[in-house]
């Protein structure tokens, strides 16, 4: 999101502010825990053999799965190049706010590239039942911690973050609106910040390659 990322887990009632509703208690306590979130899938992409109805036989529809994670990476590395290093910090320490590349049409690519680039691993897992499932569960959670990523902002940041959530779309990005640009960092920071996800996407395909030589095994 076009903010200041990533920021300490706050649950508690903002100076000013009325207590927070059920879903930026729920973002909260989300973000807090996030990087544990992805495991149960992971443990279904691994464990779960993959579908045997009429899907199996459609080789094209697994191999789609590839393109749409390049996608969902692509659309990660385009956010972190303009958000840079801040997006992996795990403090409270604020950054710029950031409103070019991706942010300025939507407040959210990061996590919009999330949940494409699981959607993509889910068919190359061919756990085609399962791909609905992964996106609404992502989408459930993101929005609760988005919502409370916007509280907290709004109170720290104020008028020009209230002014960024009046312009920007919080989902749906404005396909029709000339992208911002500005000042970025170099592709060389960028694959250095985002070596985590990109290492993940690696570790992950080796993993679904061993699933399915046991299965033919």
């Amino acid at each position: 999101m076009g903010r200041f990322l990533q920021i300490k887990p706050m649950t508690t009632a903002q100076p000013g502010n009325s207590a927070p509703d059920t879903w930026t208690r729920l973002g909260g306590w989300l973000f807090s825990r996030r990087t544990w979130l992805p495991l149960p899938i992971v443990a279904v992409l691994l464990l779960v053999p993959a579908d045997s109805g009429p899907f199996s036989s459609l080789t094209p529809l697994t191999w789609l799965g590839v393109p749409v994670v390049l996608l969902g990476e692509g659309v990660r590395l385009w956010a972190v190049r303009h958000i840079g290093v801040i997006s992996r910090t795990r403090s409270d320490r604020l950054g710029p706010l950031v409103r070019t590349g991706p942010f300025s049409l939507v407040r959210n690519p990061l996590y919009l590239g999330n949940i494409v680039l699981w959607l993509g691993l889910t068919m190359s897992a061919r756990l085609f039942w399962l791909a609905p499932l992964v996106v609404a569960l992502l989408t459930f959670e993101y929005h609760a911690i988005v919502r409370w990523e916007e509280g907290l902002l709004t109170t720290r940041i104020g008028d020009g973050y209230r002014e960024y959530l009046a312009r920007v779309p919080r989902w749906r990005p404005l396909i029709a609106r000339p992208i911002s640009s500005g000042e970025s960092f170099t592709w060389r920071e960028t694959l250095f910040s985002e070596r985590g996800t990109l290492i993940a996407i690696a570790v992950g395909y080796l993993l679904l390659w061993v699933k399915q030589l046991i299965a033919d095994s």
